[in-house]
């Protein structure tokens, strides 16, 4: 702490405070939730293409929410869609763990995969 004349002076040891949280803000990892959308007909290229992005926001150490929709009469074939996510569970396995399983809410199932 800062003293002048036995008196402390605030907005010296405020200005320093701050100066230390700056400092120590600098050397944290900052992370955003990054969302890739699917589908369950999706192509093989297309496949491969999303899951080269995801994989370069892994590299970056973003977390993915992987999100699955189903429009109209896909929803009568789900097995398309869980066999999507296996797929996908499998292709990121080296690199990433499955932070959040798939979960259902209407006509979407999203999965969050985080770097390892």
């Amino acid at each position: 702490m800062i003293r002048r004349f036995g008196v402390l002076e605030y907005s010296k040891y405020r200005y320093e405070q701050e100066k230390e949280e700056r400092e120590s803000k600098q050397h944290q990892k900052h992370s955003q939730l990054k969302e890739l959308r699917f589908r369950p007909q999706i192509d093989d290229h297309d496949y491969q293409t999303k899951l080269r992005s995801l994989m370069k926001f892994l590299k970056r150490g973003n977390k993915v929410k992987v999100t699955l929709v189903y429009r109209g009469r896909e929803m009568a074939h789900q097995e398309f869609g869980q066999q999507l996510l296996k797929r996908l569970q499998a292709d990121v396995a080296p690199m990433a763990q499955v932070e959040r399983p798939p979960m259902q809410e209407g006509r979407f199932v999203f999965m969050t995969v985080a770097p390892r």
